[in-house]
């Protein structure tokens, strides 16, 4: 197979059980916790680390969890975790990643608050209605940037979500805003997101999946001419939350399948270095099921189907 996609690492985010703890645990260390020499801090070093002897070509950092009651501890840790991935990340640069317009300009700022030499960081995300506010930073720092395809405006897409046309729509807005503030075609991303297989059923008939509809914009956006150069990106561990098991092999077949459509980024567990391992066949014909339901009786039935086979080849056994 042996395809290269462009590696996001998502070990550093507050929204894994295990990290979020850690993360918490060295909060309550006090103001030299990211200093002082700790179990915890070697933990967060060490997810650093690992993701760039991986072969990850940024590593992400979000800390969006701990903004639900201080907006600013948000603010002061990603400074923290910059400094964090800068120290230790090895030369791979940071991807900056928060809902949080205020989180993404402190990590920006901090990661050029030095003298050496390093490479721009990747932004995510950025969206229509905050473009302007972020993209006016590119006369100060260069970076990239991820697009996510949201909008403030209500959906009139079939079964009230955004149609591939809408989609379309919002990255043409936010490529052409961009590039007027200097970003080349290679310096945008775009991210539709990512819908889990486990609950992508329509409830209407007609109405095509999330999983198709994530594709076929993929394939809309890189086939324009326009916006030739243009990277797309996923957070592809969303597609196998609430699967029974093989959640690696789905995942790697989500990126296979994701690929032929013209996936080329994703935020991913850069240790299993998807894109360059063939996909176990029958997982493959399960994601290519999902990415073919376009709101036919026929192909939601066959989705339906292997999903339940699935299903049922992996549920483990009762305690």
């Amino acid at each position: 197979m042996k395809k290269s996609l462009i590696t996001i690492g998502e070990s550093i985010h507050a929204s894994i059980p295990k990290t979020a703890k850690i993360m918490h645990q060295l909060v309550q260390l006090g103001p030299n916790a990211y200093t002082n020499e700790s179990e915890d801090l070697n933990y967060i070093k060490n997810l650093i680390e690992s993701q760039a002897d991986d072969g990850a070509n940024y590593i992400a950092v979000n800390l969006d969890a701990f903004g639900d009651t201080d907006p600013q501890q948000t603010v002061d840790m990603m400074i923290e975790y910059t400094k964090l991935v800068s120290k230790y990340g090895k030369g791979v640069p940071i991807c900056i990643d928060s809902s949080n317009d205020d989180v993404l300009k402190a990590g920006l700022k901090e990661w050029y608050n030095t003298s050496d030499n390093v490479k721009p960081p990747l932004i995510n995300s950025i969206k229509v209605y905050t473009m302007e506010n972020m993209f006016s930073l590119k006369k100060e720092y260069d970076f990239s940037f991820i697009g996510l395809l949201v909008s403030e405006d209500a959906a009139t897409g079939p079964g009230g979500s955004h149609s591939i046309d809408e989609l379309f729509e919002l990255a043409n807005k936010i490529f052409d805003e961009a590039t007027k503030y200097g970003f080349k075609p290679e310096e945008i991303y775009f991210d539709s997101t990512v819908f889990p297989l486990a609950i992508d059923m329509p409830m209407e008939p007609d109405v095509p999946g999330y999983t198709y509809r994530a594709f076929e914009t993929i394939k809309k956006i890189k086939n324009d001419s326009k916006m030739k150069g243009v990277h797309f990106s996923l957070g592809v561990s969303n597609s196998v939350r609430d699967l029974p098991g093989r959640k690696i092999g789905v995942c790697r077949a989500y990126v296979a399948k994701a690929m032929e459509y013209g996936l080329d980024a994703g935020i991913v567990n850069s240790a299993h270095h998807y894109g360059e391992v063939e996909p176990d066949p029958e997982l493959l014909e399960l994601v290519d099921a999902y990415a073919n339901m376009d709101g036919s009786m026929g192909n939601m039935n066959k989705a339906m189907e292997l999903m339940g086979q699935f299903c049922q080849n992996n549920r483990k056994p009762p305690k």
